[in-house]
């Protein structure tokens, strides 16, 4: 036996005890950091929604001036340059740009970003995006991550410490229910005046530390409403406006500035589980510089961090900060952290959307069903094992092996990139192991015809495997070949089952490739050590 025999026969072991690690049913994930890398991966069963159900959204583009145009506007309504509304650089409107198309592609990478697989984002008419996201029973998170625009802004504080969840005016704009002036007209004889919006900006009683820990909470407090009572005798007539002035912050720099955000997880020193969700984000050279200016010339006021006019967090300038780096502390639930890093990180979306209806969508197909699905492949599997074991004897048994190990593998696999399984995602499954068993076919039958032809079981072996390999790869092709169509077409034509059918067969067929020629052949040339001369004296227990 080879030293590549044992290298080989190692390798097979490491990755089929890997992949029965991951399929464990009490898998813990993936958890570590290494310097700057950090991997944080729970290892789940994804089902499409005819398996599992999931979450139906759907988005209408609000008219802007009577039209859906390609204006990009902040939120408030204030018109700006289109670089100004993609954050990274990424995805601005142009002219003749489809903006509706743009904000597709924004909700695509959105939905990609919080870890779902086998959603589709496709367009309805001219005016509405369907979303159809897998796996996602509470859909709060998720409609807050695809609908709201996620603009980031760094913003002077000066001296007065803003209470994170604080509604504010910046110099870029004001939420959608406050402006920078507000007026009032009332009639002649009326004893109170109509409820005026104003915005809440407490003043620090403590001095906070830059670990400043922000409250963000799923559903946004509700902006103060300030009913005031006019003294006797200034009752305002009908034309007597009544003006209520609101503090504008000036923006710093906005989310345009940033070039990276992720999630990191910071450990508990009173624990040894994860359990702190942090958002992280790197600056671009414009940014860095920027930023490295201003904190040089404020230590000691606040910067605060505020997304879609709200104040995340408020932190105070100790020294100033130059390397471009800063992280975004807060209770977040680990689902909400990843949905604001993914508004950050794939820009604000070019109009604005409201939300026409959205549901939780049961699975298709009833339990029943799924179970008669999964006995049907059982049976399969188990009939192809036995009909290799009482045909090709020896061989046969140890292509068992080799077909046990693909299902682990491939298995594993679609749980780690991940592949949400649908019922013709498991039929292509199903598909490729046919097609395992096909290639340990070919094999053993050029071993067998090179047995009777007198040659020596070692090099009936060998031709065997060199002889049937172009025939494999030819087959194995085409296949991919045909999935990456399949692929394509899915894909682009909103047939989500095709593509997932395509996935789950291309996965399989490569898996098999690895299987069928290094699983089956390093195997049998152990068998071919341990037992040579017992299998030569014994030709029936070789398929003869």
């Amino acid at each position: 036996m080879r030293q590549k025999d044992y290298a080989l026969l190692a390798i097979i072991i490491l990755v089929t005890l890997t992949a029965l690690w991951i399929n464990w049913g009490d898998n813990p994930g993936i958890h570590f950091e290494i310097g700057d890398f950090r991997v944080h991966r729970d290892i789940n069963v994804l089902l499409g929604l005819d398996l599992g159900g999931g979450t139906e959204v759907v988005l209408e583009a609000m008219e802007i001036g009577g039209a859906i145009t390609d204006t990009t506007t902040v939120p408030g309504g204030l018109a700006c340059p289109p670089f100004l509304a993609g954050m990274f650089g990424q995805f601005v409107p142009t002219g003749g740009q489809d903006s509706l198309g743009v904000a597709q592609n924004i909700i695509e990478q959105r939905v990609d970003a919080l870890g779902v697989t086998e959603a589709r984002v496709h367009r309805v008419g001219d005016k509405r995006i369907l979303v159809e996201l897998p796996g996602i029973q509470d859909p709060a998170v998720a409609i807050r991550v695809i609908r709201e625009t996620g603009f980031m802004e760094f913003v002077d504080a000066g001296a007065v410490y803003l209470q994170p969840g604080t509604v504010v005016v910046t110099s870029l704009g004001a939420p959608e229910d406050i402006t920078g002036t507000q007026t009032v007209t009332t009639t002649p004889g009326a004893t109170a005046l109509a409820p005026t919006p104003t915005v809440a900006i407490p003043t620090a009683t403590t001095t906070p530390t830059v670990a400043v820990t922000a409250v963000v909470s799923p559903t946004a407090p509700p902006v103060t409403l300030a009913t005031p009572t006019p003294a006797a005798g200034t009752v305002p007539t009908a034309t007597e406006p009544v003006t209520k002035p609101v503090k504008v912050y000036q923006t710093v720099m906005t989310g345009r500035d940033l070039k990276t955000a992720y999630v990191t997880i910071d450990q508990d020193p009173a624990s040894d589980s994860y359990q702190k969700a942090i958002i992280a984000f790197e600056l671009n050279r414009e940014g860095a510089t920027k930023f490295a200016a201003f904190t040089s010339a404020n230590v000691g006021k606040y910067l605060a961090i505020i997304i879609d006019k709200r104040v995340i967090s408020c932190p105070v300038i100790n020294s100033p900060i130059t390397e471009g780096r800063g992280i975004i502390q807060g209770k977040f639930t680990l689902d909400e952290a990843r949905g604001l890093a993914a508004q950050l990180q794939y820009g604000a979306l070019p109009i604005p959307f409201r939300i026409v209806s959205e549901r939780v969508v049961d699975p298709t197909l009833g339990q029943d069903s799924i179970q008669k699905s999964v006995m049907a492949g059982l049976i399969g599997v188990f009939t192809v094992l036995l009909f290799m074991a009482i045909y090709y004897r020896v061989p046969g048994l140890v292509a068992d092996v080799a077909l046990v190990v693909f299902a682990l593998v491939t298995f594993a696999l679609f749980k780690l990139i991940p592949v949400a399984l649908t019922l013709p995602g498991i039929a292509g499954f199903l598909l490729s192991i046919g097609m395992a068993v096909d290639a340990n076919i070919l094999i053993f039958e050029r071993m067998k015809e090179e047995l009777r032809t007198g040659r020596s079981l070692g090099a009936a072996i060998q031709a065997g495997f060199d002889r049937a390999w172009t025939s494999i790869r030819d087959s194995n092709i085409s296949t991919l070949i045909t999935c990456a169509i399949l692929f394509w077409f899915g894909s682009n034509f909103g047939a989500g089952e095709v593509s997932g059918f395509a996935v789950t067969l291309f996965l399989g067929v490569v898996v098999s490739m690895f299987t069928a020629i290094t699983v089956t052949h390093t195997l049998i040339r152990v068998l071919f050590v341990v037992a040579r001369d017992f299998l030569q004296d014994h030709p029936g227990l070789l398929g003869l």
